[in-house]
Protein backbone atom coordinates (compact mmCIF):
# COMPACT_ATOMS: atom_id res chain seq x y z
CA UNK A 1 0.00 0.00 0.00
CA UNK A 2 1.33 3.40 -0.95
CA UNK A 3 2.13 5.87 1.80
CA UNK A 4 -0.52 8.57 2.28
CA UNK A 5 -0.03 12.17 1.28
CA UNK A 6 0.14 14.88 3.94
CA UNK A 7 -2.32 17.79 3.83
CA UNK A 8 -1.59 20.90 5.91
CA UNK A 9 -3.92 23.93 6.06
CA UNK A 10 -1.75 27.06 6.40
CA UNK A 11 -3.03 30.47 7.40
CA UNK A 12 -1.58 33.67 6.00
CA UNK A 13 1.15 34.84 8.34
CA UNK A 14 4.82 35.10 9.09
CA UNK A 15 7.65 32.70 8.23
CA UNK A 16 6.08 29.90 10.32
CA UNK A 17 9.02 28.26 12.08
CA UNK A 18 6.70 25.68 13.63
CA UNK A 19 5.92 24.40 10.13
CA UNK A 20 9.64 24.20 9.35
CA UNK A 21 10.26 21.86 12.27
CA UNK A 22 7.04 19.94 11.72
CA UNK A 23 8.22 19.18 8.19
CA UNK A 24 11.62 18.09 9.49
CA UNK A 25 9.89 15.71 11.89
CA UNK A 26 7.64 14.27 9.15
CA UNK A 27 10.56 13.86 6.77
CA UNK A 28 12.47 11.96 9.45
CA UNK A 29 9.74 9.90 11.12
CA UNK A 30 6.46 9.72 9.19
CA UNK A 31 6.12 7.67 5.98
CA UNK A 32 4.26 9.76 3.42
CA UNK A 33 3.93 10.63 -0.24
CA UNK A 34 3.38 14.19 -1.43
CA UNK A 35 3.07 17.11 1.00
CA UNK A 36 0.27 19.55 0.17
CA UNK A 37 -0.03 22.97 1.79
CA UNK A 38 -3.49 24.47 1.48
CA UNK A 39 -4.17 28.20 1.81
CA UNK A 40 -0.91 30.10 2.26
CA UNK A 41 2.49 28.96 0.93
CA UNK A 42 5.53 30.27 2.85
CA UNK A 43 8.27 31.37 0.46
CA UNK A 44 10.93 29.10 1.94
CA UNK A 45 9.11 25.86 1.10
CA UNK A 46 10.50 23.51 -1.55
CA UNK A 47 9.20 20.25 -2.97
CA UNK A 48 5.62 20.66 -1.77
CA UNK A 49 2.39 21.17 -3.71
CA UNK A 50 0.14 24.16 -3.07
CA UNK A 51 -3.64 24.56 -3.22
CA UNK A 52 -4.71 28.19 -2.96
CA UNK A 53 -7.91 28.89 -1.02
CA UNK A 54 -9.91 31.88 0.15
CA UNK A 55 -9.05 32.88 3.73
CA UNK A 56 -11.56 35.64 4.39
CA UNK A 57 -13.69 33.67 6.87
CA UNK A 58 -13.16 32.66 10.47
CA UNK A 59 -10.27 30.32 11.27
CA UNK A 60 -12.79 27.49 11.56
CA UNK A 61 -14.32 28.20 8.16
CA UNK A 62 -10.90 28.64 6.58
CA UNK A 63 -9.67 25.23 7.71
CA UNK A 64 -12.90 23.57 6.60
CA UNK A 65 -12.54 25.19 3.18
CA UNK A 66 -8.95 23.96 3.05
CA UNK A 67 -9.85 20.36 3.88
CA UNK A 68 -12.65 20.34 1.31
CA UNK A 69 -10.29 21.77 -1.32
CA UNK A 70 -7.79 18.98 -0.65
CA UNK A 71 -10.48 16.31 -0.82
CA UNK A 72 -11.78 17.70 -4.11
CA UNK A 73 -8.35 18.04 -5.74
CA UNK A 74 -7.85 15.17 -8.19
CA UNK A 75 -4.12 14.87 -7.55
CA UNK A 76 -4.28 14.57 -3.75
CA UNK A 77 -4.08 10.88 -2.83
CA UNK A 78 -7.32 9.21 -1.72
CA UNK A 79 -5.66 8.50 1.61
CA UNK A 80 -3.90 11.37 3.34
CA UNK A 81 -2.79 12.50 6.78
CA UNK A 82 -4.50 15.66 7.96
CA UNK A 83 -1.95 17.73 9.87
CA UNK A 84 -1.60 21.17 11.38
CA UNK A 85 1.58 23.18 10.99
CA UNK A 86 2.49 22.58 14.65
CA UNK A 87 2.31 18.76 14.76
CA UNK A 88 5.68 17.16 15.55
CA UNK A 89 6.33 13.43 15.15
CA UNK A 90 9.12 12.75 17.61
CA UNK A 91 9.76 9.03 17.02
CA UNK A 92 9.72 6.91 13.85
CA UNK A 93 6.32 5.50 12.85
CA UNK A 94 5.83 2.57 10.49
CA UNK A 95 2.45 4.10 9.71
CA UNK A 96 0.30 6.69 11.44
CA UNK A 97 -2.05 5.08 13.99
CA UNK A 98 -5.64 6.22 14.47
CA UNK A 99 -5.85 8.07 17.77
CA UNK A 100 -8.76 9.66 19.63
CA UNK A 101 -9.35 11.61 22.83
CA UNK A 102 -12.10 9.52 24.39
CA UNK A 103 -15.83 10.19 24.68
CA UNK A 104 -16.88 13.49 23.17
CA UNK A 105 -19.11 14.26 26.15
CA UNK A 106 -16.11 14.11 28.48
CA UNK A 107 -14.03 16.39 26.28
CA UNK A 108 -16.95 18.81 26.05
CA UNK A 109 -17.31 18.84 29.85
CA UNK A 110 -13.58 19.53 30.20
CA UNK A 111 -13.75 22.54 27.89
CA UNK A 112 -16.95 23.81 29.50
CA UNK A 113 -15.00 24.48 32.70
CA UNK A 114 -12.28 26.42 30.88
CA UNK A 115 -13.71 28.27 27.91
CA UNK A 116 -16.89 29.23 26.13
CA UNK A 117 -17.64 30.66 22.72
CA UNK A 118 -17.58 29.30 19.19
CA UNK A 119 -15.26 26.32 19.73
CA UNK A 120 -17.28 24.85 22.57
CA UNK A 121 -20.56 25.55 20.79
CA UNK A 122 -19.24 23.84 17.68
CA UNK A 123 -18.22 20.81 19.70
CA UNK A 124 -21.69 20.53 21.23
CA UNK A 125 -23.44 21.02 17.88
CA UNK A 126 -21.20 18.42 16.22
CA UNK A 127 -21.94 15.93 18.99
CA UNK A 128 -25.67 16.58 18.65
CA UNK A 129 -25.46 16.10 14.88
CA UNK A 130 -23.64 12.81 15.35
CA UNK A 131 -26.40 11.66 17.72
CA UNK A 132 -28.99 12.51 15.06
CA UNK A 133 -26.97 10.46 12.57
CA UNK A 134 -26.94 7.37 14.80
CA UNK A 135 -23.89 7.95 16.98
CA UNK A 136 -25.28 8.78 20.46
CA UNK A 137 -21.92 8.41 22.25
CA UNK A 138 -19.32 9.61 19.75
CA UNK A 139 -15.59 9.80 20.27
CA UNK A 140 -13.58 13.00 20.06
CA UNK A 141 -10.84 13.07 17.45
CA UNK A 142 -9.83 16.67 18.28
CA UNK A 143 -6.22 15.79 18.97
CA UNK A 144 -3.09 17.63 17.88
CA UNK A 145 -1.67 14.66 15.98
CA UNK A 146 -1.81 13.64 12.31
CA UNK A 147 -5.14 12.00 11.42
CA UNK A 148 -5.53 9.36 8.69
CA UNK A 149 -8.28 10.46 6.29
CA UNK A 150 -9.87 9.14 3.14
CA UNK A 151 -11.18 11.79 0.77
CA UNK A 152 -14.56 10.18 0.08
CA UNK A 153 -15.41 9.77 3.75
CA UNK A 154 -14.25 13.26 4.68
CA UNK A 155 -16.30 14.85 1.91
CA UNK A 156 -19.37 12.96 3.15
CA UNK A 157 -18.71 14.25 6.68
CA UNK A 158 -18.24 17.84 5.49
CA UNK A 159 -21.49 17.60 3.56
CA UNK A 160 -23.28 16.29 6.65
CA UNK A 161 -21.96 19.20 8.73
CA UNK A 162 -22.28 21.87 6.06
CA UNK A 163 -24.89 23.81 8.09
CA UNK A 164 -22.59 24.15 11.13
CA UNK A 165 -20.44 27.28 11.17
CA UNK A 166 -17.90 25.64 13.53
CA UNK A 167 -17.93 21.98 12.59
CA UNK A 168 -15.52 19.70 14.45
CA UNK A 169 -14.60 17.94 11.24
CA UNK A 170 -12.11 15.48 12.68
CA UNK A 171 -14.68 14.15 15.12
CA UNK A 172 -17.49 14.20 12.58
CA UNK A 173 -15.40 12.26 10.08
CA UNK A 174 -13.89 9.85 12.62
CA UNK A 175 -17.27 8.74 13.92
CA UNK A 176 -19.09 8.60 10.58
CA UNK A 177 -16.21 6.57 9.15
CA UNK A 178 -16.15 4.31 12.26
CA UNK A 179 -12.41 4.76 12.62
CA UNK A 180 -12.17 3.58 16.21
CA UNK A 181 -8.57 3.85 17.30
CA UNK A 182 -6.57 4.19 20.51
CA UNK A 183 -7.33 6.75 23.21
CA UNK A 184 -4.57 9.14 24.26
CA UNK A 185 -4.31 12.43 26.08
CA UNK A 186 -3.87 15.47 23.87
CA UNK A 187 -0.22 16.37 23.29
CA UNK A 188 -0.63 20.14 22.91
CA UNK A 189 1.79 22.02 25.19
CA UNK A 190 0.21 25.37 26.02
CA UNK A 191 2.78 26.93 28.35
CA UNK A 192 6.48 27.69 28.50
CA UNK A 193 7.04 25.82 31.76
CA UNK A 194 7.94 22.13 31.35
CA UNK A 195 5.42 20.81 33.90
CA UNK A 196 3.10 19.47 31.17
CA UNK A 197 5.89 18.33 28.90
CA UNK A 198 6.36 14.60 28.14
CA UNK A 199 9.83 14.12 26.66
CA UNK A 200 9.07 10.50 25.71
CA UNK A 201 5.88 11.31 23.82
CA UNK A 202 5.90 10.10 20.19
CA UNK A 203 3.90 13.20 19.25
CA UNK A 204 4.05 16.82 20.40
CA UNK A 205 2.33 20.06 19.48
CA UNK A 206 2.93 23.64 20.59
CA UNK A 207 1.48 27.10 20.78
CA UNK A 208 3.50 29.88 19.11
CA UNK A 209 4.76 31.08 22.50
CA UNK A 210 5.59 27.64 23.91
CA UNK A 211 7.46 26.86 20.69
CA UNK A 212 9.40 30.13 20.61
CA UNK A 213 10.14 30.63 24.30
CA UNK A 214 9.29 27.36 26.06
CA UNK A 215 11.26 24.26 26.95
CA UNK A 216 9.16 22.18 24.57
CA UNK A 217 10.18 24.40 21.66
CA UNK A 218 13.84 24.08 22.56
CA UNK A 219 13.40 20.31 22.78
CA UNK A 220 11.83 20.11 19.31
CA UNK A 221 14.47 22.35 17.75
CA UNK A 222 17.26 20.26 19.29
CA UNK A 223 15.66 17.08 17.95
CA UNK A 224 15.64 18.32 14.34
CA UNK A 225 18.63 20.63 13.81
CA UNK A 226 19.19 19.82 10.13
CA UNK A 227 17.19 21.22 7.20
CA UNK A 228 15.06 18.70 5.34
CA UNK A 229 14.12 18.23 1.71
CA UNK A 230 11.17 20.63 2.05
CA UNK A 231 13.35 23.70 2.76
CA UNK A 232 14.71 25.83 -0.05
CA UNK A 233 18.44 26.44 0.07
CA UNK A 234 19.05 23.55 2.48
CA UNK A 235 22.62 22.44 2.94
Amino acid sequence: MEAPDIVVPIRVGAANEQLRYALRSWAAHLPHGQVWVVGHRPSWLDGVRHIRTDQTGTKYRNTTVAVRAACEHPEVAERFLLCNDDFFVMHPQQSMPVLHRGPMRQVEAYYATRRSGAYLRGMRETRELLAELGHPEPLSYELHVPMPVDKTGMLAALDAGRHLDVVHKRSLYGNLAALGGTEIRDVKILHRAPRDFGVDSPFLSTMPDSFTAGEVGRFVRRAFPQPCRYEAGRR
